[in-house]
């Protein structure tokens, strides 16, 4: 079910094209041999590459373009390029299409996703794109893009590390750096075995790239030695290895935590999944004034054993973002009406206090590092068993709940069929294949589909929901219930919505 770039229709007819198996022609045979491939030798052109445009914009500066999805039209697609903004100068054109995001493969990801990713990367975005000719000779000719957008920097690049190290006690925080010889404003990494730079994920000869926030390029190796002596107990750097620092020097990529993986990062940002119970989702909503005197959104009270407490949120977290919607520029009563509207579940993303605070020193989002707790939610709720025995207590007790169910698209695709009643709205899984995604996430032949990618579905034909499953690449998330608790949830939900009380503050709201 997943988004294919191998065949191009401009007059109604598909041609098969750039199979490269080679064979000898056999006269007995004709023309029926099923590698031959007829073109104006098509050996003769070099394959399309891609170019980088590295972006870099002042505080409050925009980069100068839009990102649109088009229908009918492939890919991500450059538009509105300012010519002497910052994307302009960068080489971006209109009609581009995007491929990477801070050397992340992007072609295949819903278009939000990627839009949110360029939002994150701070005042530097790195984009690999194609322009709109290459791009469509690209797809006509089923020309994989993953593989030509790796090509770019190289099978063996590799991402850089953001790496939060704790001093040890005794042999403290365990790391030293040598300027390279030759290459100011270059430091290449020692260790000691075993310290806490090394748990940290640091590697042998390693080279720095940023410490605390501060690129070292523009330190010199004094300042660097008294930035060390005031790090005290923490310090936070971003290392990559020697042989992906030449390539992301070769091609004039700047590497930036964005990139990066973290290790061992004190805070990190958590999506919660939660699903609406009889008593809604169990926690209190408040705007307050925290210790940075920054007016945030602040989650309280979680109801014992309520959807919120069993997804994990804290007493006193920051609500970061609604269903992937930043929360910053929200009023406390457009979050109360967002999740009012979200139907039964909703997904937040959270931090602590003190998470915030960290990421904010070092002028980063927290959002660019988030735990996704539904896989592991999903994982633990699910009993031991057969799927028999799990089918049958579902429809005997009638009391299951939406699940959602992340997938991952493997060689199977996501392991599932989808079905639907000829003519009529509503989709539900007629197949699931033995040792696939669906299987292991906990499809089961009969779920009714009640959201797909957060978008609700119950009103929508099968033809509808198969295209918004297709437009999510490889990654889906599904909300499904069984047949028999569906029913009986649409035959009470016009009197749950009619007896709930619901309290109208907009600065305190239980949800």
């Amino acid at each position: 079910m997943g988004k294919k770039h191998n065949m191009s229709s401009s007059s109604g007819l598909v041609k098969i094209i750039g199979l490269t198996e080679k064979f000898s022609f056999n006269p007995k045979e004709g023309i029926d041999n099923p590698v031959m491939v007829i073109t104006d030798d098509a050996d003769s052109a070099p394959p399309p590459s891609p170019r980088l445009c590295v972006l870099k914009r002042e505080e409050g500066e925009s980069y100068g373009f839009h990102l649109r999805a088009e229908r009918g039209r492939h890919g991500h697609i450059i538009r509105n390029v300012v010519p002497v903004g910052v994307a302009g100068y960068s080489g971006l054109q209109d009609g581009d299409r995007l491929l990477e995001v801070n050397n992340c493969y992007v072609d295949d990801l819903p278009h939000p996703e990627v839009s949110r990713k360029i939002k994150l990367s701070g005042h530097h975005l790195c984009l690999l794109v194609f322009n709109e000719e290459a791009y469509e000779q690209a797809v006509s000719q089923g020309q994989d893009l993953r593989d030509l957008a790796r090509a770019h920097m190289g099978k063996y690049t590799k991402p850089p590390r953001l790496c939060h190290i704790t001093r040890h006690p005794v042999s403290g925080l365990g790391i030293s750096f040598t300027p390279v010889e030759g290459e100011k404003g270059h430091f290449s990494v020692s260790l000691v075995t075993g310290g806490a730079a090394e748990d940290a994920g640091v590697c042998k000869g390693d080279r720095l790239v940023w410490m605390n926030g501060a690129k070292v390029s523009d330190l010199s190796p004094s300042a660097l030695n008294r930035m060390m002596k005031k790090c005290g107990n923490h310090i936070t750097i971003l290392v990559i290895d020697s042989e992906s620092e030449k390539n992301y020097l070769q091609h004039k990529m700047p590497i930036l935590p964005s990139m990066a993986v973290p290790h061992k990062l004190p805070f990190m940002a958590r999506k919660l999944h939660l699903v609406s119970g009889p008593d809604g989702y169990g926690f209190l909503l408040r705007l307050e004034r925290t210790q940075s005197r920054r007016t945030h959104h602040v989650l309280h009270k979680m109801d014992r054993d309520s959807s919120a407490e069993r997804a994990g949120m804290q007493d006193g977290d920051l609500l970061l973002e609604i269903n992937g919607e930043s929360a910053e520029t929200l009023t406390h009563e457009d979050i109360v009406n967002r999740v009012k509207h979200s139907g039964q579940q909703v997904s937040l993303t959270t931090i602590t206090s003190q998470g915030l605070e960290f990421y904010t020193q070092f002028g980063l989002s927290p959002l660019l590092f988030c735990e996704d707790t539904a896989t592991d939610k999903v994982k633990e709720s699910r009993g031991a068993g057969s799927e028999e025995e799990t089918s049958s207590q579902r429809e005997t007790d009638g009391s299951c709940k939406p699940r959602l169910c992340s997938l991952c698209k493997g060689p199977l695709g996501f392991g599932f069929n989808l079905g639907g009643v000829p003519q009529s709205p509503g989709t539900f899984v007629s197949q699931v294949a033995f040792g696939g995604s669906g299987q292991s996430t906990g499809l089961l032949v009969g779920d009714v589909v009640v959201e797909v990618n957060g978008q609700n579905v119950e009103d929508k034909y099968l033809e509808d929901v198969i295209m918004l499953v297709k437009e999510g690449g490889h990654f889906l998330s599904l909300s499904v219930m069984d047949k028999i608790s569906y029913h009986k949830m649409k035959q009470t939900d016009s009197r749950d919505v009619t007896e709930q009380e619901e309290e109208d503050d907009n600065e305190r709201s239980s949800l």
